[in-house]
């Protein structure tokens, strides 16, 4: 697929992605967590049925995969730009991994199916996406496969992060930091915020960072 537009300072995004994941443990990332609890609650909250159709955006090595299918989700799909990161989380879930659909591929350049995913979740990627044209393809990517009526739960830096006062960075990229309202600019008015909440996520090496999560529902 086209790369033409990727992650980060106008780079190519999948070849620094690839370092990390060759370079570093998953448990040792800044973005890992034991257990996704505020995106399960979030994912929670939108009454989805376990046959609904979910996407793990830039879901990567994430855990997310492993607690919807143990709570018997039958449709989640991980899409993430390093295919790295994707064999190893099939491999971390065994035979658990032929129940999911993995998807390899830059969110900003993918075709996905039209009007497919009841719930869109993303922890990983929108606040790496600095050049307003890789935004648009985003929000235009979003809104083609989201189902009217579906759920999308978007996690990004607040207005303060990644850390309170220190530079506007993560994982050696820049990022784009976000409150509510600018967030749901970014989105438009086919999307309706819904709720909103703040977290502060310590990583391996105990750096608190703080987080915005937002949840929209598609008019």
């Amino acid at each position: 697929m086209s790369q033409a537009f990727s992650r980060g300072e106008g780079m190519d995004a999948r070849p620094h992605w690839e370092r990390i994941y060759q370079t570093f443990d998953p448990a040792q990332l800044s973005w890992y967590e034991e257990y996704p609890r505020l995106s399960l609650e979030l994912i929670h909250s939108t009454e989805a049925s376990k046959e609904a159709q979910i996407i793990d955006v830039g879901g990567g090595t994430s855990r997310l995969v492993d607690e919807l299918l143990a709570e018997g989700y039958q449709h989640v799909t991980v899409l993430d730009i390093v295919g790295r990161a994707l064999e190893l989380t099939r491999q971390r879930l065994r035979s658990r991994a032929a129940a999911v659909t993995w998807i390899e591929a830059d969110i900003t350049t993918v075709e996905l199916p039209r009007h497919c995913y009841d719930v869109w979740h993303d922890r990983a990627v929108f606040h790496f996406l600095v050049q307003p044209e890789e935004r648009r393809r985003y929000v235009e990517t979003m809104r083609h496969a989201v189902r009217r009526d579906g759920h999308v739960i978007v996690a990004t830096f607040t207005l303060e992060g990644p850390t309170r006062g220190g530079p506007t960075r993560c994982s050696g990229l820049k990022v784009v930091r976000y409150s509510p309202a600018s967030l749901a600019d970014e989105f438009g008015a086919e999307f309706e915020l819904v709720k909103s909440t703040t977290e502060l996520h310590r990583t391996p090496l105990g750096v608190d960072q703080a987080l915005l999560y937002c949840s929209f529902k598609k008019r």
